[in-house]
């Protein structure tokens, strides 16, 4: 499978490397795009704060960018946090997209977005500040509504970024089941 793997607001850390490790020790070619042109942050607000300053539109161009070269063998978009929202923005707008794999986040779906059976698979904390319940729930919804075949998991006392063991969030156990679970979910596209 060609993956896709996009960073959080923490940026192109060594969690999001060692991820697309597991994932080439799995068969899969991975990229990992940078779009915080080598920064990274410690903490959630430093990332925001230098997202924002880049902007929606310019991150969504350097996402597009880096995964075009790529999409016409049909990518699975996946990524953590920040990166899950742009992966999920990436993947229902690519007809290739082969598949969706958001870790720790989601983003708003487009009233017109459409989708054919595109399986999706949201791992997230339970609860989780930034994936509250209701939200979670309308988007589920609406991802179903646009054509997506969706599973949820839900962590349970885990932090946000629970998959990175270098930020106060990780939980080993939390961290294995999800890769245990995304692993199987590949195998299947």
């Amino acid at each position: 499978m060609n993956i896709v793997l996009f960073h959080s607001t923490h940026g192109l850390r060594p969690a999001v490397r060692e991820a697309a490790d597991r994932l080439r020790a799995a068969g899969h070619e991975v990229w990992t795009p940078d779009l915080f042109e080598g920064r990274t942050f410690d903490s959630v607000e430093e990332g925001m704060a230098f997202k924002d300053g880049i902007g929606k539109d310019e991150l969504l161009r350097r996402a597009v960018l880096a995964a075009a070269p790529y999409s016409e063998r049909g990518l699975v978009y996946a990524g953590f946090s920040l990166g899950a929202s742009i992966a999920q923005t990436l993947a229902l707008g690519d007809d290739k997209a082969r598949g969706l794999l958001l870790l720790h986040g989601t983003s708003d779906v487009a009233p017109n977005a459409r989708v054919d059976e595109l399986p999706v698979q949201l791992h997230v904390a339970e609860p989780d500040p930034f994936e509250t319940d209701d939200w979670l729930s309308a988007w589920y919804l609406q991802m179903r509504r646009a054509g997506a075949d969706v599973e949820v998991y839900r962590y349970a006392g885990a932090g946000h970024v629970y998959t990175d063991p270098e930020l106060p969030d990780y939980d080993a156990e939390a961290a294995e089941a999800t890769w245990r679970v995304a692993l199987g979910f590949l195998e299947t596209l």
